[in-house]
């Protein structure tokens, strides 16, 4: 079988690893790719907005499988389009991806469904926000209705926070955005929650904790991602039935009163309060960093598990895990979130002697002759597969010590919340 994937960071990298696993594939195009998936996969520059040449080239090649990593495309309808043209996609239609595409679409199935969330208000221009920040209790935080690659959420601690993040937000600064979500703080513990779903069925797809703040001890300014772990030291059965019940078995049954079945991963950011689970926000792919840190344990075929999505047979598909603990941890370029420097070398990556329990997944990188360029904020993804966090950690700081890139840095303290106590 020939499989596509799209995309360029390390959530793209983890996928084409895990694909390149399965003994019915043979050959791997990634659309553009980077210079991790180079040595699995054939690089084609091809950017994935580009729904027109992403359809001629998988037509020219006879691709059975397109697996789309990124929110952007899926958002704009790049699996509708490309089924028109009767190419298999693994990713939900426009429709469903409207669930990450708009915050306030997804409120206000919250709101009909009764799927606990926090409360909300939603405002069109700056002076009905700012009124209503007048009057309400802080902290709160501040969304922009529209993809902002992760970063597009404010936590105001007093009025002056709340109101920049308001101009900033319908000045552009995470793309046009129509609409601001006001939102109610909610305490407790986040989560990260998967499920992968045919349309018809679904199967969990297991659980991480991301660290969002560039700082350590969660301070800081929001990122990508910093690191994760899995499993979030929260989840137990009856935990994950509350999940189930209350929260993706409503949103399921909202698409399909949308006349539209949901196929593709469903990532749900929860916090848990109290034991008990609070829809934050849903995104209609993997995680990143959270796909690095599950992927390296899944034991199961992952061509399979897509292909059978793709053909409404997932419920006859049996999805097993490696019972060891997973931790990621992401070497960034110094400046990120903010300007940092680019097209930076990094030297001696290829000396770093990983064993069969480590991985090594690139973001923002790219291959020049045989030398290694940092091109992004986020630039490479360090996994270690371990009987504990601890060791894990410990495994990949090891290797951070060896590369030893002065160009960029990372947060020592991902997973501390279940090592440092």
């Amino acid at each position: 079988m020939i499989v596509g994937v799209i995309g360029s960071g390390g959530r793209e990298h983890a996928i084409c690893c895990s694909l390149n696993k399965s003994k019915k594939i043979s050959k791997i195009y990634c659309l553009p790719g980077n210079a991790g998936t180079s040595d699995i996969a054939e690089n084609i520059n091809i950017n994935s907005d580009n729904f027109e040449k992403i359809k001629d080239f998988s037509l020219s090649k006879n691709i059975d499988l397109i697996v789309v990593g990124p929110e952007k495309p899926l958002v704009n309808g790049i699996t509708d389009y490309l089924e028109s043209f009767g190419i298999k996609v693994f990713g939900p239609n426009k429709i469903a991806s409207q669930l990450e595409g708009s915050k306030i679409f997804t409120k206000n199935i919250c709101k009909k469904y009764n799927i606990p969330t926090a409360n909300f208000g939603i405002f069109n221009n700056e002076i009905k926000a700012k009124k209503f920040l007048n009057e309400s209790k802080f902290p709160i935080v501040i969304k922009a209705d529209n993809l902002a690659a992760g970063k597009g959420v404010y936590i105001c601690e007093d009025q002056d926070q709340s109101i920049q993040a308001v101009q900033e937000i319908f000045k552009g600064k995470f793309g046009k955005a129509k609409n601001v979500l006001i939102e109610e703080f909610l305490t407790g513990e986040e989560m990260s929650f998967f499920i992968i779903s045919d349309g018809f069925s679904f199967q969990c797809f297991g659980t991480a904790q991301d660290h969002k703040r560039v700082l350590e001890g969660d301070k800081g300014k929001n990122t990508g991602g910093m690191g994760a772990y899995s499993p979030s030291r929260l989840i137990d059965n009856k935990l994950e039935k509350k999940i189930l019940d209350k929260i993706i078995n409503p949103t399921l049954k909202a698409l399909k009163d949308l006349k539209t079945n949901y196929k593709g991963f469903l990532y749900a950011g929860l916090m848990i309060s109290n034991n008990e689970p609070y829809l934050i926000e849903y995104n209609v792919r993997m995680g990143d960093p959270e796909c690095q840190t599950l992927l390296p344990k899944l034991k199961t075929d992952f061509y399979e598990i897509l292909n059978a999505c793709c053909e409404n047979r997932l419920n006859k598909i049996k999805i097993e895990w490696t019972k060891q603990k997973s931790l990621c941890v992401v070497l960034c370029s110094k400046g990120y979130p903010e300007n940092y420097k680019k097209n930076v070398e990094i030297r001696d990556i290829n000396k770093l002697k990983l064993s069969s329990k480590d991985y090594l997944f690139h973001a923002g990188t790219s291959k020049i002759k045989d030398n290694i360029y940092a091109t992004g904020g986020r630039v490479l993804n360090f996994v270690s597969l371990s009987n504990s966090f601890f060791q894990a950690r410990d495994n990949i700081q090891k290797h951070l010590k060896d590369l030893n890139w002065l160009g960029g840095f990372f947060r020592k303290d991902i997973g501390f919340k279940v090592i440092d106590k």
